[in-house]
Parts: structure tokens; C-alpha cells; sequence
């Protein structure tokens, strides 16, 4: 089992070798993944909403503007075992003048290491196939692999999400993979409370970074709050740094267990 994990590791990082054009960072799923996968046996609903305060006012190939549009994302997610989830997203979305209409769906698994290999930090790997609607992807199927590195300490953690992503149909199917990272400073201000920082970024071909100014940088200031073990809160206003498609995102993401 361990020699399977770690080659799927290996994998991972061998697809970094790739190139692609630059694409915008996920609107509909703005999150830093964390280390801990849903116990076995268990579900977890996370409810994803936000709103394109400011963001691209015109098409973009085949794809919609995303300014003053809402999205809003259902994710169910089953632990499988202890340390395998499979989780399936409904994506919806609203643009001004019409009503909510369906945007796509995605299937993602993922693993962890046990900590008793007690490695230096917390590892574990997500991969997620998409299909979404021409309209908010010029790419009818996509991947994205989501290595999750993770260090914890008495009253913050850092959890950083090196995203990989390509086509796996459409017409950037032969470009390679994109490099989409993400970030998160936490500080636990009491158990149940922290405040962050979130960072997500789209920078284009990682043997080819595009220029700073055609590269997408998002900070999120934010907030968790855990009313129990099973329900919490994070909200989050993001902020673009470099003036790159959407610039104001507020976002709100509710999660319950059961």
C-alpha cells in the first residue's frame, strides 16, 4: 500500500514537467484544501457561494463574463476509509438578468498519508475530473491533480495546495498543464476561531510562467469559525494584485458533517 501511495506521489510530481496557457483560477471551489479527509463511513456537505463583485466584463472564447455573476457549489463528500474520500460537485451559477442555471459537475478522489509514517508534515493528494459547460470552461473535460501540504503547530497551521490542471477535451487538450497554486495562514485566535490569509494564484506553463502582469494573484483575508465538530463557517473577501480578470470576490463557505 505504501509503495502504491508513494508512486501515485512520484506520478504527481513527474506531470509538473508539462506546459499550457495560462487559465484563470477556479471560481466556483475557492478554497485551501486541508490535510484530514471525512472519517470513514461519514458524510460532509460543504455549501460553496460567492459573488464576481468586479471581474471580466466581456467573452473570452467560448466562455460567459464573470463579472457581477454568483456562483453557488454543492460538494458531498464520503469517507471511504480512514484515509480515502470520494467526493461529487454540483455547480450552478447565476448571470445578470437570468436566473440560476446548471454550470457543470466534477468527481474528485482523494487520499492522506497516516500520520504514524511520521513524516515532517502532513500529506495528502486530491484528483478531480470536471465537465463543465462551455459557457465557464472552453474545455468540455478537465483534471486537476491537488498535492496538500500541511504543518501544524500549538496556534496556526500553513496548508499549501500546489495545483496542477489541464484538458482532457477541448481545444487546449494538446497545451500541457497549467500551475495554479494555493495557500493558507491560519492562527487560531481560540479553538474554534482563526483567522487567515488565503492566497490563490494562476501563473501559466510551469516551464513558461507568463509575465506578473498576465498572471492572476488573489489574497483572502478570512474567517473560520467552528460551531462544532461537525458545522463550521469561512468567509473570505479576495482581493486581485494584479488587476487580472475578477478583482473582488467576497465568499462564504458552510460545511456540515453527519
Amino acid at each position: 500500500m505504501r509503495v502504491l501511495i508513494l508512486s501515485a506521489a512520484i506520478l504527481t510530481c513527474s506531470l509538473y514537467l508539462g506546459g499550457s496557457k495560462v487559465q484563470v483560477q477556479d471560481v466556483f471551489e475557492i478554497q485551501v484544501y486541508e490535510y484530514l479527509t471525512t472519517p470513514k463511513g461519514k458524510y460532509n456537505l460543504e455549501v460553496h457561494f460567492n459573488f464576481i463583485a468586479s471581474g471580466r466584463k466581456s467573452f473570452k472564447d467560448s466562455t460567459a463574463p464573470t463579472d457581477n455573476v454568483f456562483h453557488l457549489t454543492f460538494e458531498l463528500t464520503r469517507g471511504l476509509t480512514e484515509h480515502v474520500e470520494l467526493a461529487g460537485y454540483l455547480m450552478l451559477a447565476q448571470r445578470p438578468g437570468g436566473g440560476f442555471e446548471y454550470a457543470g459537475a466534477r468527481v474528485r478522489p482523494r487520499f492522506r498519508l497516516p500520520k504514524s509514517w511520521g513524516m515532517p508534515f502532513d500529506f495528502s493528494l486530491s484528483t478531480e475530473v470536471a465537465f463543465p459547460r462551455p459557457e465557464y470552461d472552453a474545455n468540455s473535460l478537465t483534471l486537476e491533480i491537488r498535492p496538500i501540504i500541511e504543518k501544524t503547530f500549538e496556534r496556526w497551521r500553513l496548508s499549501f495546495n500546489p495545483v496542477i490542471g489541464r484538458a482532457l477535451r477541448g481545444p487546449d487538450i494538446g497545451e500541457g498543464f497549467d500551475f495554479e497554486p494555493g495557500a493558507k495562514f491560519a492562527y487560531f485566535l481560540k479553538p474554534k476561531v482563526n483567522v487567515g490569509l488565503e492566497y490563490y494564484g494562476s501563473l501559466g506553463p510551469i516551464t513558461n510562467m507568463l509575465p506578473i502582469s498576465e498572471q492572476q494573484h488573489l489574497l483572502f483575508p478570512s474567517l473560520d469559525i467552528f460551531f462544532s465538530k461537525n458545522m463550521m463557517i469561512n468567509l473570505g473577501v479576495g482581493f486581485s494584485m494584479t488587476g487580472v480578470d475578477e478583482k473582488l470576490i467576497p465568499k462564504m463557505r458552510l460545511g456540515y458533517r453527519f
